[in-house]
């Protein structure tokens, strides 16, 4: 099975329509996920959780689409200073203004996690488990330099073995590892990437039974037209400049 992994999409409309078109390219995929944070930071919650609805594209519940759909005070992201803490909270209050009823209710389905089975449900075979942060937790971040046992105990909370996958976003910057025949893949973003590249990314995960591979593949879209829209939006116009630099203001 050949898996695109979609995350941290956050109401980047252009983005998700050129990943989806790079996607549609492809005749190997099997099938489309998403890892959550669907809505925040740029201007087109309803229209990025409609296309993904009108997709037919399952996926799990990001911090930002549990606490937006909740109704909760603050969306449970962690920041550097005082700066960029002010800035979520007005993104926050932007996006729990504008999403609309219909689009709260889809927020609220988003299960927590979701367990494909690559080999079918009727034989044994390897799980690959999609969560947000990691399978405690939507809000705790699992970064690159968390080391081997930290992997470990997430792998035990998720009652994961070897051969298994553990598929996650949250923190923007994708990588992968494997420890004790467990494959562990963060996806990185869609719609707003932190690593220094401004273009959208998601994974393929390939896994047939007895090994895994994840290939993260990079897809340019018109960034100029989304900073536009944030400036023309209200929301904070760091947002713009943050797309353009790939998160390296």
């Amino acid at each position: 099975m050949r898996y695109a992994l979609i995350s941290d999409i956050h109401a980047n409309l252009p983005a998700l329509q050129a990943v989806l078109a790079d996607v549609d390219a492809r005749a190997d995929v099997d099938a489309v996920h998403h890892l959550g944070d669907l809505v925040g930071y740029a201007p087109w919650p309803n229209e990025v959780v409609e296309l993904i609805r009108s997709r037919g594209i399952q996926g799990v519940a990001g911090n930002y689409d549990s606490t937006v759909a909740a109704g909760a005070p603050h969306c449970g992201c962690r920041y550097e200073d005082a700066r960029q803490e002010a800035l979520s909270r007005q993104s926050y209050a932007w996006t729990r203004a504008h999403v609309s009823d219909e689009a709260r209710r889809f927020l609220a389905s988003l299960p927590f996690r979701i367990d494909l089975r690559p080999a079918g449900g009727h034989a044994p075979g390897p799980r690959v488990t999609l969560v947000h942060g990691t399978p405690t937790l939507n809000t705790l971040y699992w970064t690159a330099d968390r080391d081997d046992g930290f992997c470990r105990k997430m792998a035990a909370q998720a009652g994961a073995a070897a051969g298994d996958v553990i598929c996650f976003g949250h923190t923007h910057l994708p990588w992968t590892r494997e420890v004790d025949g467990i494959r562990f893949v963060n996806t990185g973003s869609v719609g707003r990437p932190k690593d220094g590249d401004p273009r959208a990314g998601y994974v393929l995960l390939e896994v047939d039974g007895v090994t895994s591979a994840a290939e993260f593949v990079r897809v340019a879209y018109d960034v100029d037209a989304a900073m536009e829209a944030i400036r023309a939006s209200g929301l904070p116009d760091d947002f713009a400049e943050y797309l353009r630099t790939g998160g390296k203001m």
